[in-house]
């Protein structure tokens, strides 16, 4: 693919994830910390967060099953998620978990189900969007740095 094209599609792809409002600024500090030295920063901090969600989501469903429920653990590690979440930029994920806490503070068994498959679901889209702007990333080459997209 032309390099031309490439950056275009780059850019609008990152305009869209800003947009749909998966990703915040936090996503271009992120970036903007990206150099030479390490010039696969964002996409191994974004790798990790997506192993460590993953890890977390399961552990939340888990905790679900048990009986009695355990809010104030449910709480513990939705919070963590949330945390990594608004570290990478993940603002949906963030939004979602801020309900799921809620949703411990009612000691709402079902809302924090409900909750949990919305998590589940913004987990899954955002990790095949982001694989998908990593990629492209890729292919565009070390010519091709943080793509401000700023409005």
């Amino acid at each position: 693919m032309e390099y031309s094209n490439l950056r275009r599609q780059i850019i609008c792809m990152k305009k869209s994830l800003f947009d749909q409002g998966y990703l915040d600024e936090q996503f271009n500090q992120l970036e903007e910390l990206q150099d030479e030295s390490s010039p696969n920063f964002v996409e191994e901090v974004v790798v990790l967060f997506f192993n460590d969600s993953s890890r977390l989501l399961t552990n939340i469903e888990q905790t679900l099953e048990k009986y009695p429920q355990d809010f104030y653990q449910l709480d513990s590690l939705v919070h963590q998620l949330k945390g990594s979440g608004t570290s990478i930029g993940a603002i949906r994920m963030k939004n979602e978990c801020s309900v799921f806490k809620a949703h411990c503070n009612d000691k709402s068994l079902e809302g924090c189900r409900r909750s949990l498959q919305k998590m589940k679901r913004e987990h899954a889209t955002l990790k095949k969007k982001l694989e998908t702007y990593f990629q492209l990333m890729r292919q565009a080459g070390p010519r091709e740095r943080a793509v401000n997209s700023r409005k």
